[in-house]
């Protein structure tokens, strides 16, 4: 079992590392605007999720999404190349959607300030 600071750095360092394979080493198109959001990496750092933000609607995501998991063998033995690791994680790619859904709050949180402000401080004050 690898210490919780190691198990830090290598999440933050397969994110890095796996981003850049994603933009500069693969060249199916279907893989488009994808972000690297974030890297679970289990105690024994055999197994990664790695999720991903995708944009472009629920088609383009679903392609991308199935890209990713063709790619995944691609991937691995990419990261292999540049981890200093005796294993290098299995990956599984997921759909990380809390960027979207924060955009969404936000959006709702600023429709609810105009419906509510516009009937605040107009009508003078004293």
């Amino acid at each position: 079992m690898a210490s919780p600071q190691r198990v830090q750095k290598l999440r933050e360092f397969i994110r890095e590392e796996v981003s850049d394979i994603l933009h500069r080493g693969t060249k199916d198109p279907r893989i488009g605007f994808v972000s690297v959001t974030d890297v679970e990496l289990t105690s024994d750092l055999r197994h990664a999720k790695v999720y991903v933000s995708v944009l472009g609607s629920e088609e383009d995501r679903a392609r991308t999404m199935e890209a990713l998991e063709h790619a995944v063998g691609f991937v691995r033995t990419e990261l292999a190349k540049r981890l200093r690791t005796y294993h290098t994680p299995e990956i599984q790619f997921r759909l990380d959607t809390s960027i979207e859904r924060g955009t969404r709050v936000l959006q709702l949180l600023r429709e609810l300030g105009l419906s509510e402000g516009g009937g605040k401080g107009e009508g003078g004050g004293g």
